[in-house]
């Protein structure tokens, strides 16, 4: 009898787990459709697993490197914006550029909520992470992840938060036969979301997941 009530307690636990750690990843739409509502402090060092159609990689930011850009990142990162979001513009030798959420109504919700610029302290070398922009001022939630040395972009005003710690070979092997599209189509993407990709660019891969690792488990 104490075997059964034992083995009964174990199975209750990894369930409990299991609920526990599916409730940790669900989206947050709630705060991403209210945008100001992202607004914590990220950590001074903090670690995101980006499990992904072609296998993890683990991306490692430095909060002191860019602030907005880390306060950002570990936001969306923390209520799943980046969950089964497309990697929808890959130059090889150049960059991955992601970051336009699945759901219209998210996307048009963020486009809005821009962050200040950070000072550029480190330069975009391979594997660096760094949020894509079009102005001063006009940062969202897109990200590119450099394959190369594009120090050009530094005076440009892009500044990294973090580099790929992990995985740079998963990132590498990321579809990129679309010759940088539809990094073109970005208003399509917006409004039509994965919808629009998945029936014209059926072959991009995606982020499964992006979750921050917790301390315990570097």
């Amino acid at each position: 009898m104490r075997l059964k009530t034992l083995a009964l307690m174990v199975i209750v636990s990894m369930f409990m787990a299991a609920v526990a750690g599916s409730a940790i990843a669900q989206v947050n739409t709630d705060k991403l459709l209210n945008p100001a509502q992202l607004n914590e402090t990220a950590p001074d060092k903090f670690q995101v697993k980006f499990d992904t159609s072609k296998g993890e990689f683990i991306v490692e930011v430095t909060r002191a490197w860019a602030p907005n850009g880390a306060d950002r990142f570990y936001n969306l990162v923390k209520n799943g914006f980046y969950d089964n979001c497309k990697f929808f513009r890959n130059i090889e030798g150049f960059m991955v550029q992601f970051g336009i959420n699945g759901n219209p109504k998210i996307s048009a919700g963020m486009m809005r909520a821009r962050i200040k610029d950070d000072t550029v302290t480190q330069s975009n070398r391979r594997g660096y992470i760094t949020f894509a922009m079009a102005g001063p001022d006009t940062r969202t939630s897109q990200l590119f992840i450099n394959f190369g040395d594009n120090s050009g972009l530094d005076k440009q005003g892009f500044s990294p938060f973090g580099k790929v710690a992990k995985g740079m070979n998963v990132v590498d092997s990321l579809y990129n036969q679309y010759g940088g599209k539809p990094g073109d189509a970005q208003g399509q993407i917006q409004a039509e979301g994965n919808a629009f990709l998945e029936k014209n660019f059926p072959n991009l891969d995606f982020i499964k997941s992006a979750t921050i690792v917790p301390p315990e488990a570097k």
